[in-house]
């Protein structure tokens, strides 16, 4: 079941438990009202819980882990469109820019060079895994 459907679940149960406590306290049952907002505190601790360790981008309206609200509005990490007809070499240079950037701005140039391998390892390891 994907963090999207236990989010929606969570949260019909609670809207349903609100209810539940309005019902209670018309009918003027206290435990049912009181049982009622038990529910309801479990599932927003619920809805917490869900919305805190859910991968990102993974309660994103669209359905697809790179849409365009789960990916950016459309844009890749480097800050280029998706959809421009970008070439590798221009993508390189431009990750080596921002490489020099950050070391001229004081940063350790062999931990940059390690984070950049690591989030292109990321990145291909992402690609390859079935979505899900």
């Amino acid at each position: 079941m994907s963090p999207r459907a236990i989010r929606r679940l969570v949260v019909t149960v609670f809207v349903a438990g609100i209810g539940g406590m309005i019902y209670g306290s018309i009918k003027d049952s206290n435990g049912f009202a009181i049982t009622a907002g038990a529910i309801t505190a479990i599932a927003a601790f619920g809805l917490i819980l869900i919305t805190a360790v859910a991968p990102a981008g993974s309660l994103a309206k669209s359905s697809s882990p790179r849409s365009p609200t789960a990916a950016g509005a459309g844009r890749s990490p480097a800050g280029l469109r998706q959809d421009d007809d970008v070439d590798a070499d221009q993508a390189a240079r431009d990750v080596e820019a921002r490489v020099e950037a950050l070391v001229a701005a004081g940063a350790d140039e062999i931990e940059v060079r390690k984070l950049v391998r690591r989030a292109v390892d990321f990145g291909r390891a992402s690609t390859r895994s079935p979505a899900g």
